[in-house]
């Protein structure tokens, strides 16, 4: 019963798998503990059941020494008598009644032994059950423990995918399309203040040739850095200089 009531929760589990696996799992790892719990109960019951074997071997023997000895007082009884040490009448009452003891443990012996063959064939079909049950417990884990594997595995792969799907995505490639325009415009505006710079530079020369370069080179350096620094605001002011 417990081995047809998990084949059905596996089942149930192979059939959701596709939609829904963390349920099926949480299930099929349940009934596995369920299983290590009847398996645990079985290893108890199979114990006592071996115990009451052991017992029941322990009283044939016990039996058998009864009866050996019934058989060995009758016996003595009869050789009493004849040797004239007890009445022959009395005599035989007496190893009659050692001889019925005798055949009562002989009884018992074979009730027992019985009993013991019982319990031996019982404890030998349920270590084969439990052993059976102990396999299948740890097949099943194993096959658990893989599809939990993979189940993190296509998770992870789905994600994956789906960021990449995200990111090839209209929304995304408008946004790096955006990007690159900015950055051009931005690389293009920086170009255009290189050259402005570099054209005040080249005017600045031909100034300070003209005048004869009455400034030192260290006060002409930094009125060069200062103009840097100022570029665009300076040459927008010679602008409307000239045009004045």
């Amino acid at each position: 019963m417990l081995i047809q009531k998990f084949f059905k929760v596996i089942q149930a589990f192979l059939h959701a798998f596709v939609n829904k696996i963390q349920d099926p799992i949480i299930m099929a790892e349940q009934a596995i503990r369920d299983l290590k719990k009847d398996h645990d109960t079985s290893m108890k019951n199979l114990a006592e059941i071996k115990a009451l074997a052991i017992d029941t071997r322990n009283k044939i023997a016990e039996q058998t020494e009864i009866a050996k000895d019934y058989e060995r007082k009758a016996l003595m009884i009869l050789q009493k008598a004849q040797k004239g040490e007890l009445e022959q009448a009395n005599a035989d009452r007496l190893a009659s009644e050692a001889l019925k003891k005798k055949q009562a443990a002989v009884e018992n012996i074979k009730k027992y032994s019985l009993d013991a063959k019982n319990y031996e064939g019982m404890s030998e079909k349920m270590e084969s059950k439990i052993a059976n049950l102990r396999e299948q417990i740890e097949n099943w884990e194993n096959e658990i423990k893989t599809l939990k594997a993979r189940h993190k595995v296509a998770v992870t792969s789905k994600k994956m995918s789906q960021q990449i799907t995200s990111l090839s995505g209209s929304n995304a490639q408008t946004m790096l399309e955006n990007m690159k325009e900015k950055v051009a415009k931005e690389e293009s505006l920086a170009s255009a203040y290189e050259e402005m710079t570099a054209i005040e530079t080249d005017i600045d020369k031909e100034i300070n040739a003209a005048i004869g370069g009455d400034y030192s080179e260290d006060v002409q350096k930094s009125l060069l850095e200062l103009k840097k620094q100022i570029a665009p605001t300076y040459l927008i002011e010679q602008k409307e200089n000239v045009e004045e």
